[in-house]
């Protein structure tokens, strides 16, 4: 795993890019694939979850007590937060989520190492809060590029994401209900240079293979796995292309053959 300066520093990076989209933009009330989400409420989301984040990292138990209070009210918390953010004016909301994720980038540059940070999934280091936080700006920059009609242009940052598509497939099989393979598999992606990215063992029995961009789509849900160029080598591998998912909480509906909207995903 890249060391935790180079990972805040693409954290940084995926934001910066994310606003040069938004702050170009004067039309936030614009729909985006998300079903009742505007490009208002896809960065209310992210400002609100960096500043979990920040709160996670600086102060545990503050965290926790929230934790505890949104578990209680069931996932209505998710849209229930962008929908309060996404009512702030427009600049107030852009200067708000800029200030966050300064803040939140610099709270986990000093979190001690080997501490492990509180979240809505399993506790992590600074370095997958990290890593988590650019796969989820990442997935709802696509949201507002999709709402837009604009292509972004695939970085190298796309491996992170791709890495937590990897490390969470075993949850993914369990947000199912299915027990995980037993075996890992062979994952082999091409990043955007043409250069070969590789997760699990040479010899696996079973293997998932394609464009970095594609399998990225694929387990944040913003694509079909029908219109990707994913492929897999096996059965069980082929269930995991149906049920990829990076992020935590229910899976929602997906996105439909053929289509740019992702109704339900977060």
């Amino acid at each position: 795993m890249p060391d935790l300066d180079s990972l805040l520093a693409d954290l940084a990076a995926e934001g910066d890019s994310l606003d040069v989209l938004v702050a170009a933009c004067p039309d936030w009330a614009a729909p985006t694939p998300a079903e009742g989400w505007t490009i208002a409420h896809q960065i209310a989301h992210l400002a609100w979850t960096d500043g979990h984040a920040t709160v996670a990292a600086t102060d545990p138990a503050a965290f926790e007590k929230v934790l505890a209070e949104a578990l209680a009210g069931g996932h209505g918390f998710v849209d229930e937060g962008a929908a309060a953010g996404a009512a702030e004016p427009r600049d107030a909301l852009l200067a708000r989520w800029r200030d966050g994720r300064r803040a939140m980038i610099g709270a986990l540059a000093g979190v001690p190492a080997g501490t492990r940070l509180p979240w809505f999934g399993p506790p992590m280091s600074a370095a997958s809060m990290a890593t988590a936080r650019i796969m989820e700006t990442w997935a709802h920059g696509q949201d507002v590029a999709d709402a837009l009609g604009a292509v972004r242009e695939p970085s190298a940052r796309l491996r992170h994401v791709a890495h937590i598509g990897v490390r969470t497939r075993d949850f993914a099989f369990r947000n199912h209900g299915l027990e995980p393979p037993a075996a890992a598999f062979r994952v082999r992606l091409t990043g955007p240079g043409g250069e070969e990215w590789t997760w699990g063992p040479e010899d696996a029995g079973q293997s998932v293979s394609g464009p970095a961009l594609d399998f990225c789509l694929l387990v944040t849900r913003r694509r079909h796995r029908a219109d990707l160029a994913v492929t897999a080598t096996g059965p069980d591998a082929a269930r995991w292309l149906d049920l990829a998912q990076a992020f935590a909480g229910p899976p929602g509906r997906g996105r439909a053959p053929g289509m740019g909207r992702a109704p339900g995903a977060p």
